[in-house]
């Protein structure tokens, strides 16, 4: 093949010159390629050479044989070769290197035949290999455009936009100087021949024309700087109206000139500055409440001047004048009307056209003021203005109870106000307070939402001034509430102002209550709920009636517990303290010398000393007062001896997660040989952890034996495998799976009730099996008769939460039933009047100490034996019982802190009384 023709000079001669392309001849797919070649031939005719053309190609061994050795490139091929087949190349291993080759003249090229006729120092330099970065990798860098470059084409953007917006200032500009030029030439022109026609009438040397002229030269020269005065107005309004829209629209440059200025080296990307602007203005409109009434306040000050300035500019009249009439132009926008005159008929459409967005404006501002008012009156979220109110926190069923009893103890004074805060909407509190259908006699309920676990709402409710603060427990597990309970008391101590009264906190568990005493310190009293009523539970299985004796002491319907001092009671014994109040019943005395502790039910040679109060069960506390001491007849005390105790039989329906602690009260109160049986769906593996877990030493109890039932309470084949007749008591307790929920929880207690009672029916010949011992010193007391064998069965004590379900407990007959939602109720009621009744409540609840129990009158008096209720007051006191009231054989309900204790009267012995006897 012929060489083409080139410049000698460019021949490759060492490895320091540029290497040039080397063009394949033409060669069969039979014959092998010479080493040196490319990888592909071109088919088009050849061009002239083109030297200083690096190519990256693959090493020729690695190219398939079915092609004859050639392989396809990874460079651009020039589109100047011509023409050029191509096809799919398999995909390189990956120790291919790039080589670089260098490419002779075109003239320099040697056919295949003489292709071995090269020396050995010139197959070296072709064939060395120079490690570089591939060319297409190079292509790829290249092809990411830099941030210089972005820079430049935003700058470019911004310059063209710049431009146009200039050009559109301007020609608005120029057209309207073009427009006033025009209207001053043809004035000028009508000047001109005024003073030419008159030249032409009277002559330049009148003196009233000289005068007439120096006039017209005065007008002219006033004039001539009104116009340029308005002109000047004219401008500034056009330039104020246009500047906003050219700098909004040009924002998104700002930060790329900053940045071509500032040649920052990193390329992150910054926040335009419109989004910037417009963040600063959305958190000034949040932060400030009244932004944006300022808004519009500005916005009608701006229209009013720039509405001004626009009237003076194109009419007659002064700059205050228009002013007043931009003023009348936004306040109505009727007054345009009377306007003539292209410019101020524009003028001022455009004037009353703001004053009528503005003012709609303002309507919405107004209306939205209204609205958020009345809505957060709605929601409660205003303060409360209020002091010496009581204060509860949180929601639950007990609170309808709660409001009751705090109502009937503000009744004497004419009525109290009660906040209630909870996490509720206020008119869903409100609602469900109303169909309370319960007259609160004077008492005002405002309700708030909010959390108690939030400072800012605490405050909304004047937590400080409050004179008693009620924690209710959630209706959730016990662990969760109790822990929410604690962090209410966590926020109450960080108060501020501190708290003008104590903090009554009702938990659901036992172990729980030291860690929030350990927390709220001396202002903290803990009432444990299920505590409290698992305990009164046991006293009315073993006191059959106790229940309703508890219910009356301590709800503020009748006589409730109080403490006051008598300053002349001082020096006397408790003996003739205790008949030394006509309208109370004294129980016990707070003894000023071991810090104020309270003694139920202390010696007779007791002497009060300066400082010891009076604890008294009276209607009210304004209600009673000492007064001199009666006459009384001791009499001769009846030799009865107090009931031996005997082993017991007694079956718990359920499970409660404080039973570990009710076996505990058990293992206290019951004889030796007694058993308790457990009917519940907890296995029976689970009960033994959950009851050593809860603190319980089952092998270490003595008097009572555990015996598991694993069943259902509700299902009539589980209850028939028992034997329900030999039982002395039956407790149906609230079960833990179903305590959430009142109703459920009441509908199970009372669908047990009706089987146990229905079982029992059909079982009356075993009847006799009961213990026919227990109750024998109690012979001859009708009432306990009845609660203890109502239809002849065993005494069933039944675990109520909804005070409703009592009509329905009284229609099935049961033989006694336990408030537990209302007794908790009254209680919090009693300890949020008044902290120190705390105290009293732990002590006739515990299994030691002094205890409330039913008595029969023949342990105080013979068959119809005449005596007045001090009498018996008195004689009860060689047992050491302290009398607080009685009921009669014929009557239904007993009778606490009598009114005439004077009087005397027959008693029978089928009356009991109701006692605080010290626990033997």
């Amino acid at each position: 093949m012929p060489e083409s023709d080139g410049d000698p000079k460019t021949s490759p001669i060492n490895g320091e010159q540029r290497p040039q392309l080397k063009i394949s001849p033409t060669i069969s797919p039979g014959a092998a390629p010479p080493a040196s070649t490319l990888r592909r031939a071109a088919t088009a005719p050849r061009s002239l050479p083109h030297r200083g053309l690096t190519v990256a190609v693959d090493d020729p061994s690695y190219a398939p044989a079915a092609n004859g050795g050639f392989f396809d490139r990874d460079w651009c091929y020039p589109s100047f070769l011509g023409p050029y087949t191509t096809r799919p190349r398999p995909r390189p291993p990956p120790a291919l290197q790039a080589r670089r080759l260098d490419l002779p003249d075109r003239r320099n090229i040697n056919p295949p035949d003489r292709a071995n006729k090269l020396s050995s120092e010139e197959e070296g330099k072709k064939n060395e290999v120079v490690k570089r970065p591939l060319v297409l990798e190079e292509r790829r860098k290249v092809s990411i455009p830099s941030a210089s470059a972005s820079l430049a084409r935003g700058t470019r953007r911004f310059e063209y936009t710049l431009f146009h917006l200039l050009l559109l200032v301007v020609s608005i500009s120029c057209a309207y100087l073009a427009i006033l030029q025009r209207k001053r030439i043809l004035e000028l022109q009508k000047e001109v021949n005024s003073i030419r026609r008159f030249c032409n009438g009277t002559g330049v040397e009148n003196p009233e024309g000289v005068a007439f002229l120096q006039s017209e030269d005065r007008y002219s020269d006033s004039y001539s700087g009104s116009s340029e005065n308005r002109t000047i107005a004219l401008y500034t309004v056009v330039i104020s109206l246009v500047v906003p829209f050219f700098l909004f629209k040009c924002l998104d440059q700002l930060p790329q000139i900053r940045t071509i200025s500032k040649c920052s080296k990193n390329n992150e990307e910054e926040v335009p500055l419109k989004k910037r602007i417009a963040y600063r203005v959305d958190v000034f409109f949040s932060v400030h409440p009244y932004a944006k009434l300022l808004a519009l306040l500005m916005a009608t000050k701006l229209l009013i001047g720039f509405g001004g300035l626009a009237l003076y500019a194109v009419s007659s009249g002064s700059f205050y004048e228009a002013l007043w009439l931009s003023w009348t132009f936004v306040a109505d926008s009727g007054n345009h009307a009377d306007q003539v005159g292209l410019g101020p008929r524009i003028v001022s459409v455009s004037i009353s056209s703001g004053g009528m967005l503005i003012f709609a404006m303002m309507l919405g501002l107004v209306s939205d003021a209204i609205s958020e008012k009345v809505d957060s009156w709605r929601k409660g979220k205003s303060e409360v203005i209020e002091s010496n109110h009581i204060l509860i926190l949180g929601w639950s069923d007990k609170l309808g109870s709660l409001l009751k009893q705090l109502a009937i103890a503000n009744k004497s004074v004419g009525g109290g106000v009660v906040v209630v805060l909870a996490e509720r909407d206020k008119e869903e509190m409100e609602m469900d307070i109303t169909k309370l259908e319960f007259d609160f006699m004077g008492t005002s309920v405002i309700c708030r939402s909010g959390s108690p676990l939030i400072l800012a709402d605490l405050k909304k409710v004047s937590v400080s001034k409050a004179r008693a603060i009620i924690v209710l427990a959630a209706d959730e597990n016990a662990d969760q509430s109790d822990a929410r309970a604690l962090r209410v008391v966590l926020s109450l101590t960080g108060v501020k102002e501190g708290l003008r009264g104590h903090v009554v906190v009702e938990m659901s568990d036992l172990d729980n209550e030291p860690l929030v005493k350990l927390v709220g310190g001396e202002l903290i009293e803990t009432v444990v709920a299920h505590d409290v009523i698992g305990r009164l539970m046991i006293q009315c299985a073993l006191q059959p009636g106790l229940a309703q004796i508890w219910e009356d002491i301590l709800g503020f319907e009748n006589a409730e517990f109080y403490i006051k001092r008598w300053p002349q009671l001082d020096g006397m014994r408790f003996e003739d303290v205790l008949i030394s109040f006509p309208e109370a019943v004294p129980c016990g005395v707070k003894v000023a010398s071991k810090g104020g502790k309270i003694i139920i039910n202390p010696d007779d040679n007791y002497v009060l000393k300066e400082g010891d109060e009076i604890l008294v069960i009276a209607e009210d506390d304004d209600t009673y007062s000492p007064g001199p001491l009666p006459e009384v007849r001791r009499g001769f005390l009846p030799n009865i001896p107090s009931p031996r105790k005997y082993p017991e039989k007694i079956l718990f329906c359920g499970w409660r997660r404080d039973i570990d602690d009710m076996i505990t009260v058990l293992e206290a109160l019951l004889a030796p040989g007694s058993e308790l049986w457990m009917l519940n769906e907890v296995p029976e593996k689970v009960r033994e952890i959950k009851l050593t877990e809860g603190g319980l030493d089952i092998s270490g109890l003595v008097n009572i034996r555990l015996v598991h039932k694993e069943g259902n309470a509700v299902i009539r084949r589980h209850l028939e495998g028992l034997p329900l007749e030999t039982f002395d008591s039956i407790l149906i307790l609230a079960d833990e799976s179903v305590e959430d929920s009142i109703v459920h929880s009441d509908s199970r207690s009372l669908a047990t009730l009706l089987l146990i009672r229905d079982i029992q029916s059909k079982r009356l010949p075993s009847k006799e099996v009961r213990s026919p011992l227990r109750y024998a010193g109690f012979s001859h007391s009708s009432w306990i008769r009845e609660m203890q064998q109502a239809s002849d069965k065993s005494i069933i004590i039944s675990e109520i939460l909804d005070s409703r379900t009592r009509n329905l407990v009284s229609v099935s007959r049961i033989s006694d039933y336990v408030l537990s939602n209302e007794l908790v109720s009254m209680a919090l009621a009693m300890v949020a009047e008044d902290k120190q009744i705390n105290q009293v409540l732990e002590e006739l609840f515990a299994e030691e100490g002094s205890e409330m129990c039913i008595r029969p009158a023949e342990f105080y008096l013979y068959e119809q034996e005449e005596l007045s209720f001090y009498d018996i007051m008195v004689r009860a006191r060689e047992r050491g019982d302290i009398v607080i009231g009685y009921r009669l054989a014929n009557t239904d309900q007993a009778i606490i802190n009598p009114t005439q204790k004077s009087d005397v009267r027959k008693w029978s012995l089928d009356d009991v009384f109701v006692v605080i006897s010290k626990a033997k």
